[in-house]
Order: structure tokens, then C-alpha cells, then sequence
């Protein structure tokens, strides 16, 4: 865990992500005690449910549905009659050890979830980068040592892979397709550990057939990791089925086609939103996010990598996302300007 710094706070205001909340994460560390949540095949799901004494509970479940209305109508209480806490989970697997908060409507069972965790920095980096450069919007708050997030919705990735991979009506090329961009995109703004149980796969039906997107679920690994290839979803060997899946379906001119594609988006991504972008790495390459010797490996491995010497000279990891950046992009960011002329004609 890394603690948010006074700059980053003042970020985090500007942008209107930091939020008075009503509740603490320390005040759900006061439960009463916890039983053990299994799956519907008896197995472990590593949660626990969360049992509070009456007086907490409370304080506690008044303060939730609000959360939940700052998260879903910036803080319209008019509905919040019909909302209730219908359990609060806590999970001691990782190092976010997150509470999971299930709010249901009392009129029609309908429930929803989101998550609070304890606030650090390179996760709010992580989540930052992912809003600003990704296909994806997040919704989190922060408030003095707490972080609040929504709940993405979507198929973990490891249930995937064992479920629904070798479904007949999962099409492989469209699924290697995006597999590819999410390679990307995490190595292209150094997000590592994208192993398949953290990130989900989303499926929309479309005319004929589906179409798929791959969406991280777990930011801690937000340019922490000193190895390179740990920024790059097609080491992990979880994610082994995704890669030789994708082998199988796509060929090396179809792989450059779709990397491209994605660093063209990004790129158009970080040019409309490029003074955000530099407020959050200006703070973040003065920020610790990582130790020295991770930072020193990350360095020299990326260097190596893009035959570009510029990156020994970096000092930090903010930095080394920043050159990353320039490096990987700067061909498709040269192209904006032209493309903006051509529709102006």
C-alpha cells in the first residue's frame, strides 16, 4: 500500500473524485464476526460474510445506501427509501482487502454492488490511466484513507477460460481480436498482473454474432512489478488458452493490424484528454509507487526493449510510464493533427 500524497489529493478534488463520505473503511472493520461464502458447487469463494453488532449496523447500512446514491446519482437521496444493505462481504485474499457491498431494491430484488478498500495510490493511478486511456469509464471516490469503487460487470476471466472458451457460440476471432488490444493497452500504460482471474470479459450481443471487450478488474499492480513481461497478459500462463487461442485464429498481419488499431484509439484518447493526463504523470513521476530496485530493473529491461537509452535516466515509475508512453505512441500521436485537418476539409 502507498499512501496518498498531498498533490495527488489535490488532483483527486479538482477532478471530483474526492467525496465526503459517510462511512469509513475503518468502520467496517467492525464487524462481529464472519462466516466462510461458498459457490453453488460448495467451493471457497474466499469472502467472507460480515456480521455487525446492531448499534454499528446502523450507522453503517444508513451510510452505505448513501455511498451507493453518490456513486449512482452524485448524491440524490430521493430513492434511497427503497434501497437496503442486503449483505456486506470481506475478502483477506490479496492486499486490497476489499469490502464488497450488495444494495438490493426492496420493491423487486434487484441488487447491485460496489466495493471499498482502503486508498492507495497506485491504484487511484491505475484507475485514473484506465478512465482517460481505455474503452472503459470508472466511477470511484475517494475520501481521506478510503476508496470507494463500482462494481464492473462481466464474466471473470478464469471462469471464462473454464466455462465458456470452447462454447460453440463463443467466436474466437473476435475474442483473440480483443485479447490482443488488452495486451496492449496494459503494456502501453504499464498495468501488470492481468492474469485471467483479475480482469472480467464482457459480452454484447451484436447483428449475427457477439462481440467481446476485456476489462481489468484489479489496478494494485499499477506500475509496481520491476520485469517487463509482467506487463504483458500473454505471459501469465493462466492466460495460456486466451494466447494459444489466439495463435490459432489470427496471423502476425492481423495481430499488427489490431495492435495498431488500439494504439490509434489510445492515442486519440490521451490527445482529448492531455492536460488530465499530464496533471496525473507530472504527480505521479514524483510519487513512490514501487522500490528503487524495481524501478532500476524496469528501466533497463524497457530500455533494452525499445533500444532507447532515455529510459535509464528515469527515477521513478511515474516517469517510466510517461516515456512508455511518448515511446509507444508517438507514431500515431504525429497522425492526429493531419487527421484533424482532413475533417476540418
Amino acid at each position: 500500500m502507498f499512501p496518498v500524497n498531498d498533490t495527488l489529493r489535490r488532483y483527486l478534488k479538482k477532478n471530483g473524485r474526492e467525496v465526503k463520505l459517510p462511512v469509513a473503511y475503518s468502520d467496517l472493520l467492525r464487524y462481529t464476526y464472519s462466516v466462510p461464502l461458498k459457490d453453488k458447487y460448495g467451493k471457497d469463494t474466499l469472502w467472507e460474510k460480515t456480521i455487525y453488532d446492531k448499534r454499528e449496523w446502523d450507522f453503517i447500512r444508513d451510510g452505505l445506501v448513501k455511498i451507493y446514491a453518490i456513486l449512482k446519482t452524485e448524491g440524490d437521496l430521493s430513492f434511497t427509501k427503497h434501497l437496503d444493505v442486503a449483505r456486506i462481504d470481506y475478502c483477506s485474499f490479496g492486499n486490497s482487502h476489499p469490502f464488497r457491498i450488495r444494495i438490493v431494491n426492496k420493491f423487486n430484488d434487484n441488487y447491485d454492488h460496489y466495493y471499498i478498500k482502503i486508498a492507495d495510490a497506485s491504484r487511484i493511478y491505475g484507475l485514473e490511466l484506465e478512465h482517460i486511456l481505455s474503452p472503459n469509464r470508472i466511477i470511484f471516490f475517494t475520501h481521506q484513507n478510503t476508496l470507494v469503487e463500482e462494481h464492473i460487470p462481466g464474466i471473470p476471466g478464469d471462469v471464462f477460460i473454464k466455462q465458456m472458451l470452447e462454447n460453440p457460440e463463443t467466436n474466437k476471432i473476435r475474442l483473440a481480436k480483443e485479447f490482443v488490444k488488452f495486451n496492449e493497452r496494459s503494456v502501453i500504460r504499464l498495468l501488470g498482473d492481468m492474469r485471467s482471474y483479475n480482469f472480467v470479459v464482457d459480452i454484447t450481443p451484436d447483428i449475427e454474432d457477439y462481440q467481446y471487450r476485456i476489462r481489468c478488474i484489479d489496478f494494485d499492480q499499477q506500475s509496481y512489478e520491476g520485469r517487463k513481461n509482467l506487463y504483458l497478459p500473454q505471459f501469465f500462463k493462466e492466460n495460456y488458452p486466451l494466447v494459444a487461442m489466439s495463435m490459432a485464429c489470427l496471423n502476425k498481419e492481423s495481430v499488427e493490424q489490431y495492435r495498431t488499431e488500439e494504439r490509434t484509439m489510445m492515442a486519440f484518447r490521451l490527445a482529448s484528454s492531455r492536460y488530465r493526463v499530464k496533471d496525473l504523470l507530472d504527480i505521479m513521476d514524483k510519487d513512490i509507487i514501487s522500490t528503487p530496485e524495481k524501478t532500476k530493473q524496469l528501466a533497463a529491461e524497457l530500455a533494452e526493449h525499445h533500444g532507447n537509452p532515455a529510459f535509464l535516466k528515469c527515477r521513478s515509475q511515474g516517469e517510466l510510464v510517461k516515456l512508455n508512453l511518448k515511446t509507444m505512441l508517438r507514431k500515431n500521436l504525429s497522425l492526429i493533427p493531419r487527421i484533424q485537418r482532413q475533417f476540418k476539409s
